[in-house]
């Protein structure tokens, strides 16, 4: 335990908290540490900021007792913060922990300051003296913990009191200050960019970029890479600091302690790496000066072959892959892609999806010597690769193989079951299904495999888009006719072997689109005659079974009957049960299937021969003339007037037809309404009798 600088107290704390079961059972045992806390800290008198704390016998049991059990007692207010509890009681110890002359006790109070204090926290002020004296301060410690807390403590409004301090210790002779004082300036700049502006830092960067120590070096890296992402313009002119400097660590120039699993540096390199493509990125000149370097980089980290000279290659292809392209750069990094997919490591799939990913996104040629590696991705049980291979196969997609990946992507869907990975699934066949089709009759193929699979999850206007495609066909005037017919023909035949197949369930946008395209197009179906045709959608709409009419929703339940009224003017006839399904549904609770239904029965006895005009063949993108004048009335009326009735006539008053038609009304009609305003009432009513009241 001794060993441990644990209090038995802090270590039964810790092991409680591990072997809680419950959020409540974890929540009494940090309730009980804050009161025990409180009082500790409570018995203690504050030092003064900027005094060490004092630790004379016989003061108490609280911090000025013993500073190891302050140190301690800070660190449990830690865990009470991290946990979702209010440790604002210790906040003004830690400050006074921050200026303790011993160096472990004031980086406690710097990391519980810098953990805890909000922004807005009025303590942050009562810091900045303390941090100023430690940046000062001729222990190097001192000043590493005081620039750890710039960093973390320091807003935007205090940037000033503590900038021209950091600035100076970028001259430092230690280089552990060194690096941490350049990050400091960094964080400093991010926070107020008007008093440290960028081009004191790319200056000071750029000094710190030659530095004679190699750490030095690599938090100037960090920087760098965070600035030219914002923007880039300041640093194009070190590349060729960049390329000497990696070149250097591939030739392991640098101290061996910077090696890692016999990799020189991989942090360096990849830092440097990132940075490259940053300012390659749509700049021809600068790219040119790569392109050796990165294929030397990525050739000896391909030949270690361990996780560490994985990475770099990665970044190696993220970079060949958005700087100005290099055919032979290219080809180097599909070669890395093809043995990360062809791995048994999950980790190196992900990594070799990922980065064809990118390739792919400007160089798609590159996509098809892989295809097959990426479709084995798809059997991996691994979340994270599943959909990072989806995604990548969306990308793929082009009129070639769009036949191959969209068969693939259905197989695949058939057996998901996570609802979130269905619909982005659904929505990208979808999109490549419409956008690289090679043929009309596969994309009604395709899309009606997608309503049998995931159709509650698709956008009803795929369905509109379907049934328009059938209607209209090539949608060119002199179109093929021939190849128009021939397209519905096939709908026609793969909705009826649908019908035949009487599945357990139809999603509602599956039955509705087969619904309208028998019901249009029906007489086509050369493998099931039209009162087969017929008998099917009445056994479908009396099924009983919602989940085989799509839900039974009233409006599916219409689309079905009108397509069975359209089928029995087709066939010139009323099976008998179609006559039932009629008589059935002009009792309906659904108004509007009830009045369809009454209609219809009325056609059929009394003008059957009409059927084939109120329900035309092949008539849905024909204009319906609208006779706005009832001309074919007027034989009517003239045999009427003959006959002794009166003509019509309008009503003299009639203001409102003068309204709508002739705009507005007459100008010497007065207004009914008085628009004078009521006169000031001259008398007070009501006041008198309620004096009385309440006495």
């Amino acid at each position: 335990m001794s060993g441990m600088h644990l209090s038995k107290e802090f270590f039964e704390l810790i092991k409680a908290i591990g072997e809680s079961k419950s959020k409540q059972e974890e929540d009494r045992i940090i309730q009980r540490e804050v009161m025990t806390l409180k009082k500790k800290l409570e018995t203690a008198p504050s030092a003064p900021i900027g005094s060490p704390i004092p630790g004379a016998p016989g003061s108490g049991n609280g911090l000025n007792t013993n500073k190891k059990k302050a140190r301690e007692f800070l660190v449990r207010v830690l865990y009470v913060e991290m946990l979702g509890h209010d440790g604002s009681f210790g906040y003004i110890k830690a400050v006074e922990l921050a200026a303790s002359q011993s160096i472990i006790h004031k980086r406690t109070g710097y990391m519980v300051c810098s953990c805890c204090l909000s922004p807005e926290h009025e303590f942050r002020f009562m810091l900045v003296n303390q941090m100023q004296r430690d940046l000062i301060s001729s222990n190097l410690l001192e000043s590493c913990g005081a620039l750890i807390a710039v960093t973390n403590l320091i807003t935007a409004d205090l940037v000033g009191t503590v900038s021209t301090q950091v600035i100076g210790l970028l001259d430092h002779t230690a280089e552990t200050v060194r690096k941490k004082a350049i990050i400091a300036l960094h964080r400093l700049h991010q926070l107020s960019p008007d008093i440290v502006t960028q081009q004191e830092v790319v200056e000071k960067v750029r000094r710190m970029l030659c530095d004679r120590d190699p750490a030095v070096m690599g938090s100037t890296l960090n920087v760098i890479e965070a600035m030219s992402r914002v923007d880039v313009h300041p640093f194009k002119d070190l590349v060729p600091s960049l390329i000497s400097i990696l070149k250097q660590i591939c030739e392991r120039r640098l101290p061996s302690e910077y090696d890692y699993h016999r990799i020189p540096a991989p942090w360096m390199q990849m830092k440097i790496v990132r940075i490259l493509s940053v300012i390659g990125k749509n700049d021809a000149q600068s790219s040119e000066g790569m392109y050796e370097i990165l294929g030397d980089c990525l050739r000896k980290a391909d030949e270690a072959g361990i996780n560490a000279s994985n990475a770099i290659v990665y970044e190696c292809i993220r970079c060949i892959t958005t700087i100005y392209p290099n055919p032979v750069l290219l080809d180097a990094a599909g070669a890395s892609i093809s043995r990360f997919l062809s791995s048994r490591s999950q980790n190196l799939r992900y990594l070799g999806v990922t980065g064809l990913a990118s390739i792919v996104e400007r160089h798609p040629k590159y996509a098809a010597e892989h295809q097959l590696a990426v479709i084995e991705c798809l059997e991996d049980k691994d979340d994270t690769l599943l959909r990072k291979t989806l995604d990548l196969l969306y990308r793929m997609t082009n009129p070639v193989n769009v036949e191959f990946i969209t068969d693939r992507l259905l197989h695949f869907l058939r057996g998901a079951t996570d609802p979130y990975l269905k619909s982005d699934l659904t929505e990208k066949i979808c999109t490549i299904a419409e956008r690289y089709a090679p043929s009309n009759a596969w994309y009604v193929r395709t899309v009606t495999s997608l309503f049998e699979i995931a159709g509650d999850l698709v956008d009803p206007a795929v369905a509109t888009n379907l049934m328009s495609l059938v209607a209209e066909g090539t949608g060119n005037e002199d179109g093929d006719e021939e190849a128009d017919m021939a397209l519905r023909k096939q709908a026609v035949e793969l909705y009826v072997n649908l019908l035949a197949t009487s599945k357990n369930r139809m999603p509602r946008v599956l039955v509705e689109t087969m619904a309208w395209v028998l019901g249009e197009y029906g007489y086509l179906s050369s493998v099931m005659p039209l009162d087969a045709i017929i008998d099917g959608m009445c056994r479908l709409l009396q099924s009983g079974s919602t989940a085989k009419l799509g839900g039974g929703s009233a409006s599916t339940r219409r689309l079905v009957l009108s397509a069975i009224m359209k089928l029995v003017a087709q066939y010139g006839s009323c099976p008998a049960a179609a006559a039932k399904v009629v008589d059935d549904y002009t009792k309906s609770q659904d108004p509007d299937a009830q009045k369809r239904c009454l209609e219809f029965q009325t056609i059929l006895t009394t003008a059957p021969h009409m059927l084939g005009e109120v329900f035309p063949v092949d008539a849905s993108l024909e204009d319906v003339d609208v006779d706005v004048n009832l001309s074919f009335l007027n034989g009517l009326v003239t045999e009427a007037v003959s006959n002794g009735a009166r003509t019509y006539q309008k009503p003299e008053d009639d203001e409102d037809d003068d309204m709508y038609y002739g705009g507005g009304l007459a100008s010497d009609t007065a207004s009914a309404f008085k628009m004078t305003p009521y006169e000031k009432p001259t008398a007070t009513y009501g006041q008198g009798r309620m004096n009385g009241m309440g006495s």
